[in-house]
């Protein structure tokens, strides 16, 4: 299990990330992890997962509930494994599904030693979709994802909730905080309301300056860990 505090960075599919961009921001997070001692993910696009694992540590952006068989299009858990990639993003608001398929994700995860980060709408999704006991929860509002309000600002009491509702379930389950997340105040104050970390996407993806808007978010995350 990663020790926290944890920093995904989902680059989706912004212009930004296309062709091979995305190992920019591979390279920025092995730089900022190696220099602060910090877990950081990156979630590249589908095509750069096995080029982006062998610079930092890697995850998909989704996964699909099957082994290996005819799934056209399909991502496949024991493929990530074998591409070097570290896990995988599941329910996540722009790719919902079904809770029987989330749990088979966490399964096929488990039974491949990958990390299940499990995306939730709410407090109380949170608490149902714990009980999978995925390595983490990453709660984030559909609303404030890619806006200029965090969450931790807008609704911290939806993260002070999650976390007791996760922690009421699974103890072994982690609680990241996602949705507006832009600076060190925000990613501050995640932790201080009982988040082991975050998740990010448009806050670094769409900077003027990506290292140093990773570098600032690192920064609010380790200087509140200190005062915990």
């Amino acid at each position: 299990m990663v020790k926290p505090p944890v920093i995904i960075i989902n680059l989706k599919k912004y212009d930004e990330v296309l062709g091979k961009k995305a190992l920019v921001f591979s390279k920025i997070a092995k730089k900022l992890s190696d220099k602060y001692g910090i877990a950081i993910f990156v979630a590249p696009p589908f095509p750069l997962l096995g080029e982006s694992a062998e610079i930092v540590s890697t995850l998909s952006q989704h996964v699909d509930p099957y082994e290996t068989g005819a799934f056209t299009g399909s991502i496949v858990a024991k493929e990530l494994k074998e591409l070097g990639v570290a896990g995988s993003l599941i329910n996540h608001s722009e790719r919902r599904m079904p809770h029987s398929d989330i749990a088979k994700c966490v399964e096929l995860c488990r039974k491949y030693m990958l990390m299940s980060i499990v995306c939730v709408k709410d407090d109380a999704e949170a608490g149902e979709l714990a009980k999978l006991k995925p390595d983490f929860i990453a709660l984030e509002p559909p609303e404030l994802i890619g806006g200029g309000i965090s969450v931790s600002t807008a609704r911290p009491e939806m993260i002070k909730h999650g976390v007791k509702s996760v922690k009421d379930v699974s103890l072994h389950t982690r609680v990241l905080c996602g949705a507006g997340i832009k600076n060190r105040e925000d990613a501050g104050k995640a932790i201080e309301l009982g988040a082991d970390g975050i998740l990010i996407a448009s806050g670094i993806v769409k900077a003027a300056d990506a290292e140093g808007a990773a570098e600032e978010l690192v920064a609010g995350i380790l200087e509140a860990n200190k005062r915990q």
